[in-house]
């Protein structure tokens, strides 16, 4: 299994940490991924990143959608690629949830499977500069002729000759998008995944394969999961650290009646915990709202605990049939642990 290091995105202050993901590179970490939000983007970390390092390879996880066009994305994308030499760009994308797209973006919901079908389709004739861009789709079309428009927009080709294969993951996680990415994308950022769970996924994942003919089959695809890693030996302690995220999460990142994040964790058992947290939430007990999340939900998305509970607990991490692990984490020893662990593991 080959290991990613997600930096994540900015608090208050932006800090890219750069000789944790140098440290990372000569541990043999295969990825590094950046987030985005409402405050430091995706791309602009990985550009500085491209000038410090040598062979990680450079993901964005996620840039959301509604924050770029599609030909802005494939610009961002292959410009951060030419930059680190050539082959080290993931473009991952998503759409986000509502309250972000029409409350930060100023964008409509709209249909979301449609857009990101569109998006990836226009970003890929992009990259492939094998003709002048037209792109007659749902939801996006190029060249523009909806309200508004001069009628004049002209079809092009970009002036960057840039890799035609730079790899698009998509984040997602219902069955209609989850099929959507094993038939259009190179890989998917696993939201929710843990070990157990690809029965589950596996027949969308067949379904998209189907879809996307040409023998598209599992061995074409990455599955690219995610844990939050914590060295400590108190592991209640370190549980309890990570549930006000979980709050976060499913109790305000998204409307009472559309939450993605609650919808998961309901779907996973934990519906009575998922609607007490909420509850508590949004009537502003938050820290009420992290103490109802139970320990049980935290611990299978995580890996904490001293050092020998999180090489026992990887390796059904291994077994789970994703083929990268995401390490979630900035503590020093967590990277070293989750590297000593998957060379162990690996002999």
């Amino acid at each position: 299994m080959k290991l990613g290091l997600s930096i994540g995105y900015s608090g208050a202050l932006l800090d890219v940490p750069v000789a944790l993901v140098q440290r990372a590179e000569a541990l043999g970490y295969d990825t590094v991924w950046t987030a985005e939000a409402y405050g430091s983007d995706a791309v602009s970390p990985l550009a500085y990143l491209a000038a410090v390092t040598q062979r990680i390879k450079l993901g964005t996880g996620i840039m959301q959608l509604a924050a770029r066009t599609p030909a802005n994305a494939a610009m961002c994308a292959a410009t951060v690629d030419s930059l680190a030499g050539g082959g080290r760009f993931i473009a991952g994308l998503g759409v986000s949830g509502p309250q972000i797209v029409e409350g930060w973006y100023g964008e409509p919901w709209g249909r979301p499977y449609y857009r990101m079908k569109d998006y990836v389709a226009i970003m890929r004739k992009i990259f492939r500069r094998e003709a002048p861009v037209t792109h007659a789709g749902r939801e996006i079309s190029l060249p523009y002729t909806g309200e508004g428009a001069m009628g004049v927009g002209k079809p092009l080709k970009s002036i960057l000759h840039m890799n035609p294969d730079i790899p698009i993951y998509l984040g997602t996680e219902n069955e209609a998008t989850v099929k959507l990415t094993a038939e259009i994308a190179d890989g998917w950022l696993a939201l929710g995944f843990v070990p157990g769970c690809l029965p589950e996924y596996l027949p969308w994942l067949e379904e998209g394969f189907r879809r996307a003919g040409h023998g598209k089959s599992r061995a074409d695809f990455t599955i690219q999961a995610s844990a939050h890693v914590e060295v400590a030996e108190d592991v209640g302690a370190a549980l309890a650290r990570l549930k006000p995220e979980v709050a976060l999460y499913v109790g305000g990142m998204g409307h009472r009646d559309k939450n993605f994040h609650k919808d998961m964790m309901t779907r996973r058992g934990f519906g009575e915990a998922a609607n007490r947290v909420q509850e508590l939430y949004l009537a502003g007990r938050k820290d009420e709202a992290a103490a109802a999340v139970p320990d049980e939900w935290v611990d299978a998305k995580a890996l904490v605990g001293p050092p020998a509970r999180i090489r026992e607990r990887f390796r059904a991490w291994e077994d789970s049939g994703a083929d990268a692990l995401t390490v979630r984490s900035r503590q020093p020893e967590a990277i070293e642990v989750m590297a000593e662990a998957a060379r162990l593991n690996q002999a």
